[in-house]
């Protein structure tokens, strides 16, 4: 089979894909692969759902149709956000590049919190994906995929001009402008008000477009970004749910939300069934950083959004492809939602580019059990301030930020973290202390020191900033109050 690789057309650098508008319409022209050959990608992206938020990890959670997914695929255990929150984890998964590259690395201001709790003029951020690079969307789109996404974008103000064909809901909103249920008088969904009943949740219209789009296009290869605000705040119950959890450990309001999504997700896999498109589909299903932990407690794991302890970078992630995917596999490695890109090229034939193009890896050989794997550290970098949701309930390093200025890694059984305001590191081990409960720093100063070398050289590669200027308005005093203040709550 004669492929054109992207790579051949794209002009690559360490931070950028250039000039492609030309060569997208060339490698549209000359691909000449047969759809049959190619499967429909349809790749389900929930907002805010934490890796113990779904009914396979935690039963009292309702969640028949993703658990279904999870009997039909695979599970993978040690799945990873890019970033702990909605944006900078999002323009990774879709540039396929670590946060340094396109420095997303927030939503909107760096400067979170108090000034006078802040010690360091934080780096500043960047909040959409640069005009020249080339999403996960537009290479799939430019190799005869139909494209459409659904709901949250957030990356971009307007997804049909990052490769997608049809949009439906999707704009710069980090929220659900003008809220869940209709009438919508704002944002994206505003011109649906008129086409939808009174009362008609958003994510109802996400599934039905999902479907009629899946009707429509099914003879071409497609790519369905499902990307629904739900469980993203404001926290809004479902009435015919809601109930279902009264007088639970759970939080309702919360637990109604999810099963909402599942729900949406159970038609778009019916919809799949009943158009004899199982067998050529990949189903991937994934959230965008960890679950808010004043929500839902993301115990054993220590934290939730914001934090770079593992519960506001652990992910659930499923796959289901049957034929390729052995049904009820799991999978242990650390692996990454930024490694979608590449990994959705491969499955469409499509030669992946030159690795100074993608910093995630093609997961083909651990989905199907058919490779060689060598094991992937994963790092993040978050050189700004988010402030705290719900002090001790954040379960984060101090009670006045979720995050502070710093970096981490993992290799192996190994967690690194690094704090750039006082140089502080932290040391776990995942495979006894999943939790981080346990600073190893002290007493494995080597096993420290190594593991710093390695994320120091890792930002180097990619021009990571550190923040290194005092912040003028810093108080210490201020500082210790406030966090005294917050500790007295408890």
């Amino acid at each position: 089979m004669n492929v054109l690789s992207l790579a051949q057309v794209y002009k690559t650098t360490a931070t950028r894909w250039t000039s492609v508008c030309v060569t997208i319409f060339l490698v549209a022209t000359l691909r000449n692969q047969a759809n049959a050959e190619r499967p429909h990608i349809v790749y389900i992206n929930a907002d805010d759902l934490g890796v113990m938020d779904v009914g396979y990890n935690d039963p009292k959670f309702r969640t028949p149709h993703i658990d279904r997914l999870a009997q039909e695929g695979m599970v993978f255990t040690s799945a990873y956000a890019p970033a702990a929150n909605c944006a900078p984890s999002r323009a990774c998964v879709h540039s396929g590049q670590w946060s340094p590259r396109h420095g997303v690395y927030t939503v909107g201001s760096s400067e979170r919190g108090k000034a006078k709790t802040r010690r360091l003029i934080p780096i500043e951020n960047t909040s959409f994906l640069d005009a020249d690079c080339v999403t996960l969307a537009e290479a799939l789109q430019a190799d005869g995929y139909r494209t459409i996404h659904l709901g949250k974008y957030h990356i971009g103000k307007d997804p049909l001009q990052d490769g997608f064909d049809v949009n439906i809901g999707g704009d710069a909103s980090g929220s659900p402008s003008g809220g869940y249920y209709s009438p919508w008088k704002k944002g994206a969904m505003a011109d649906w008000t008129d086409a939808v009943d009174a009362n008609t949740h958003r994510v109802d219209v996400f599934a039905q477009e999902a479907v009629e789009f899946m009707q429509d296009n099914h003879a071409s290869p497609m790519f369905i970004h499902f990307s629904p605000y739900l469980v993203h705040s404001p926290l809004t119950p479902v009435p015919e749910y809601v109930d279902n959890y009264q007088g639970s450990e759970l939080n309702a309001k919360y637990a109604s939300m999810v099963e909402k999504i599942d729900e949406a997700i159970g038609r778009v896999l019916d919809a799949i069934e009943r158009l004899e498109l199982t067998e050529s589909t990949l189903v991937v299903f994934s959230s965008d950083n960890g679950g808010i932990a004043a929500f839902h407690s993301q115990r054993p794991l220590r934290g939730g959004k914001g934090s770079y302890y593992e519960g506001g970078v652990r992910e659930p992630l499923v796959m289901r492809w049957p034929g390729k995917i052995q049904p009820g596999s799991t999978c242990d490695e650390a692996v990454n939602t930024m490694d979608f890109y590449p990994t959705f090229l491969e499955a469409a034939g499509i030669r992946l580019p030159t690795a100074e193009s993608l910093d995630g890896v093609s997961l083909m050989p651990l989905m199907t059990e058919s490779g060689p794997w060598d094991p992937v550290p994963q790092f993040w970098h978050f050189p700004v301030y988010l402030q705290a949701y719900d002090g001790a309930l954040d379960d984060a390093r101090d009670p006045l930020f979720r995050t502070r200025p710093g970096s981490a890694m993992r290799t192996g059984k190994w967690k690194l973290h690094e704090y750039f305001e006082d140089g502080a590191l932290e040391l776990y081990d995942l495979s006894s202390d999943p939790g981080e409960r346990h600073d190893l720093s002290d007493t494995m100063p080597e096993q420290t020191a190594e593991l710093h070398e390695l994320l120091m050289r890792w930002r180097n590669q990619t021009g990571a900033p550190v923040p290194s200027q005092a912040n003028p308005k810093y108080d210490a005093e201020f500082e210790r109050r406030a966090i005294e203040k917050v500790q007295a709550t408890k």
